[in-house]
């Protein structure tokens, strides 16, 4: 591959990454979850998988423990996250999505078939389903961070 392909394929994986974030925040708000911002849904993605310290955020996140701590903070106020005693070491707290963060979640999971929708139109189900597996044999496991 010469290298102006490979900087046209690097440009539009990241236009559609950045088109899907967007998309996806949007049809979270859409359908009720307002107070949110991109950087939630990431931090969701982590939430989500369970046994999560402020510490792992900030390591999925790339930022610091400082404002992984603040961002924490902000999504229990807004009741989508708990704290809970870490059942192996006390100075730490689990994270814990709340129901309105499973709801949100879900609310997520909608949005990303909303998202995906076009490129099925355009390509075909079957080849987006090739795209997937050929996306995950590149990025198998994230983590899913936004480009600070």
């Amino acid at each position: 591959m010469q290298k102006t392909e490979a900087l046209a394929l690097s440009a539009a994986l990241l236009a559609a990454a950045g088109e899907l974030t967007q998309r996806l925040h949007d049809g979270v708000v859409a359908r009720g979850f307002d107070g949110l911002r991109p950087v939630h849904g990431f931090a969701f993605s982590r939430l989500s998988a369970g046994d999560a310290t402020t510490t792992d955020l900030a390591s999925h996140l790339g930022v610091t423990k400082q404002a992984a701590s603040q961002l924490v903070d902000e999504m229990v106020r807004k009741g989508y996250v708990e704290r809970r005693p870490h059942p192996h070491d006390a100075r730490a707290r689990l994270l814990v999505l709340t129901e309105r963060g499973w709801a949100c979640t879900r609310a997520a999971e909608e949005a990303a078939g909303d998202a995906v929708g076009p490129w099925v139109e355009r390509l075909g189900e079957e080849q987006v389903r090739v795209l997937a597996g050929q996306l995950l044999t590149l990025a198998p496991g994230g983590p899913i961070r936004p480009i600070w």
